[in-house]
């Protein structure tokens, strides 16, 4: 089933046409003929239920006799099919919050996670039609891909920064998102505008040791930049001390300057400096 538009005149026009009818239908059974002026008022009566009122961002959905006959987007006062029901659906764009959902993660973690769902009614035949209530069936689908987009990522990698993960990829895990849920939500003629992430943790009983994990990481990925940077240190001082200097330093007179220099520059809380006054073998 698609949105096709449906006859409908100007309502101004068609309030003035109703009123001549009734005025004619009035005078015929006053002064001429009792039964045709009565015929009159009742055509008159039946295009005055096809008058109908539809507000900014609204639209009415038009039914006769069970059958879907057509739409009316514009707003304003509008004349129409008679005796036909008018059901009225908002065009409005719309937030869905969901809730807190606890979901595993690609790696079987159990992580917390909710987004905020924007979307409008661009079919609205569909939207009435074709799913039983259509916010509800938003507000389900929503969580249900939720659910699914968040298990096919991990909350955060350790090891592969190429990896896409919940935590450091928000924007590319919501542009999945927003695929995921649009998908699901073509049969209902909903569009989704715009999906975000308002929440993502750890859930309560494994934070404590992922907080750990994370500090552990943080603190190896440290010690790695100190020590490539102490070793470039070395090098470049022995190098210079060969080239600048007459010093010829033997291997044991290296290994002691290297050990020497490594220890003060990794050394967190400082080093005290030992002066050796014992001569050096070669």
């Amino acid at each position: 089933m698609q949105e096709k538009k449906v006859f409908h005149l100007n309502g101004y026009l068609g309030l003035v046409l109703v009123l001549i009818l009734l005025g004619i239908g009035g005078e015929l059974v006053v002064n001429v003929n009792r039964p045709l002026g009565g015929l009159v008022i009742v055509v008159a009566l039946i295009a005055a239920s096809s008058l109908t009122i539809i507000g900014p961002n609204q639209a009415k959905v038009l039914t006769f006799f069970g059958r879907y006959i057509g739409t009316i987007r514009e707003s304003g006062l509008y004349l129409t099919v008679p005796l036909t029901n008018k059901a009225t659906v908002s065009l409005r764009v719309r937030n869905f919050n969901s809730a807190i959902l606890k979901v595993n993660d690609l790696r079987g973690n159990p992580v917390e996670i909710a987004a905020v769902i924007v979307f409008k009614v661009v079919d609205t035949s569909k939207a009435l039609f074709a799913v039983e209530n259509y916010e509800e069936f938003v507000e389900i689908q929503s969580e249900s891909a939720i659910r699914h987009v968040a298990s096919e990522y991990a909350y955060d990698n350790f090891t592969d920064d190429a990896e896409l993960t919940l935590r450091s990829n928000p924007s590319e895990v919501s542009d999945r998102l927003t695929k995921e849920l649009q998908a699901r939500l073509d049969v209902a003629g909903v569009e989704i505008v715009e999906t975000r992430l308002t929440h993502l943790a750890y859930a309560t009983e494994i934070a404590s040791a992922m907080l750990q994990r994370q500090q552990s990481q943080a603190i190896l990925s440290a010690r790695k930049i100190i020590v490539e940077g102490a070793v470039s240190i070395t090098e470049g001082a022995i190098e210079r001390l060969e080239a600048e200097t007459t010093l010829d330093l033997s291997d044991n007179q290296k290994l002691q300057l290297i050990n020497n220099m490594m220890v003060s520059i990794i050394n967190e809380r400082g080093s005290q400096p030992v002066i050796h006054t014992d001569k050096v073998e070669p």
